[in-house]
């Protein structure tokens, strides 16, 4: 079905193409088609201590104002994360901001973090209540004077509401925010976290969601870190806003954040190098590429417990989680496991 009408789709401008999604989602004109791999075994497992039907999730940015997360478990997702949501409503960045490259099945965007502002999504969340697990990943406004204030504000906004917050410190498309990858300052921001969990006497997990775009260095020092101050989880990875060179389309060059199959291998190699210096202590989730069974079986292979899309959606259609599942299904079956987590970690990426 999809595929009959993606060309007529991508004659939309892809921010508009995104706004009639949700809208879709949110009356239900999306039809669900039957996942045949629901409850199937080989796909359960577990993280912050709940169990999950399958890994494959809805990352951050597709669902900003959490306005469709039912919808999409409904679509056969094992975990939806919405946001980035920040303290105050705020526009983003000016039009265009969204490129579509379709010969290279890849987006550009530099949105901005663009959302209605925490207490609005937080009357919302109050209201729908979730049917699946559900993570909210929050981040800084703009023009904030206290950046590491706003993700206090996150966290104390959505604590007894998510079941795990992730911190944003990734976002390219957000002026100096990727600062927070140097030491000092993830220090200060991840004690000031637990400082702030501690106050509220929550135990509610945190990830931390990391750039493709670090050195050799900053992983080993980001990992030291996380495990220092016993993050949960790391979300590897974010939009780069390199990895240009190979691609084929004329707005390859557009500023902002790259997703899709064009850091699919350079995700995997940073998924696979995190794995090594973690050791299984802290999930790893991985995004970037995951389009298929074979891309969600290569992140797995590099050491991604569960992983997450996003431009995935776009190029496949609404029925993308059913498709991975049922073609994942196989190639684990073919190697004769009885649970997908019998193969994270079995590759070794450089």
């Amino acid at each position: 079905m999809f595929s009959k009408l993606r060309s007529l789709i991508f004659k939309v401008d892809p921010e508009k193409a995104h706004t009639l999604a949700i809208k879709s989602l949110k009356f239900n004109l999306v039809p669900n088609v039957f996942d045949e791999n629901k409850n199937d075994p080989i796909f359960q497992t577990k993280i912050f201590d709940k169990d999950l039907d399958n890994p494959i999730g809805m990352a951050a940015g597709f669902d900003k104002n959490a306005e469709v997360y039912n919808s999409l478990f409904k679509l056969g997702f094992g975990f939806v994360e919405v946001g980035t949501i920040t303290p105050l409503k705020q526009y983003g960045n000016p039009k265009p901001r969204v490129f579509r490259l379709v010969e290279d099945e890849a987006l550009i965007n530099r949105l901005g973090f663009n959302n209605q502002g925490a207490e609005i999504i937080k009357q919302r969340t109050k209201r729908n209540k979730k049917l699946g697990l559900l993570g909210i990943n929050v981040g800084p406004n703009k023009d904030s004077s206290d950046r590491l204030n706003d993700y206090l504000i996150g966290l104390k906004t959505f604590y007894d509401d998510a079941d795990y917050i992730t911190i944003n410190i990734s976002s390219p498309n957000t002026e100096n925010l990727r600062t927070f990858h140097e030491g000092d300052k993830l220090q200060d921001l991840l004690k000031s976290i637990e400082e702030e969990r501690k106050n509220l006497k929550s135990n509610i997990p945190i990830a931390v969601k990391v750039s493709p775009d670090i050195s050799e260095d900053q992983v080993n020092q980001i990992s030291g870190i996380l495990l220092e101050h016993e993050i949960k989880a790391i979300i590897v990875s974010n939009t780069s806003e390199a990895t240009r060179d190979k691609l084929s389309n004329i707005q390859r060059h557009q500023k902002g954040g790259l997703s899709g199959k064009p850091i699919e291998k350079k995700s995997n190699v940073l998924i696979n190098k995190f794995y090594k210096l973690l050791k299984g202590k802290i999930k790893i989730i991985g995004v970037g590429g995951v389009d298929s069974g074979q891309a969600a079986y290569d992140k797995f292979l590099a050491g991604a417990d569960l992983v997450q899309l996003y431009t995935g959606m776009v190029f496949k259609g609404p029925n993308i989680a059913g498709i991975i599942k049922k073609d994942l299904k196989e190639l684990l079956i073919r190697d004769g496991v009885k649970n997908y987590t019998e193969i994270i970690g079995n590759k070794t990426l450089s």
